[in-house]
């Protein structure tokens, strides 16, 4: 597995593993307030993408896993299903330690337990429960990180 900087071709194949992610994670939510594939790749390729640094994992030569982050915020960290308790996930959050060895912090979704268990195997502390803001306006978790 290597770590290396998103590139135009991954848009595709990232795409995929991020919409596969989400609706294993909370296939309920994904029903009823997910927005449709076109829709994602929308809010990727204009929100995602320049807003963020974008890192890879990259696994037999194709993506197994993402970070988009801004700062020290992890907006999104995806791994696809087929990779997932791989070390994938581990391996991105290490690169955002490198990046940021101050401090990282993140929010994910109260209902996504999984993401939950492993930000706290990481060392990660849930410091705030809340509300997400609009368009999912659902109970959020704000995990901190600090050496």
């Amino acid at each position: 597995m290597i770590i290396r900087p998103y590139r135009p071709d991954d848009f595709d194949p990232v795409n995929d593993l991020w919409r596969r992610s989400r609706v294993q994670a909370f296939p309920e939510f994904q029903a009823h307030k997910g927005h449709t594939a076109e829709e994602d790749r929308a809010y990727f390729r204009e929100v995602v993408l320049p807003r963020h640094d974008l890192w890879v994992a990259e696994v037999d030569g194709r993506p197994a896993g993402f970070m988009a982050i801004a700062g020290d915020f992890i907006d999104q960290l995806y791994v696809d299903p087929d990779h997932q308790r791989k070390g994938v996930g581990s391996a991105l959050v290490a690169h955002a330690r490198r990046l940021f060895p101050s401090g990282l912090r993140l929010f994910t979704l109260q209902i996504n337990t999984n993401a939950r268990a492993f930000y706290d195997k990481a060392g990660f502390a849930a410091v705030r429960l809340g509300v997400s803001p609009p368009p999912e306006s659902e109970p959020d978790v704000e995990y901190h990180w600090r050496p």
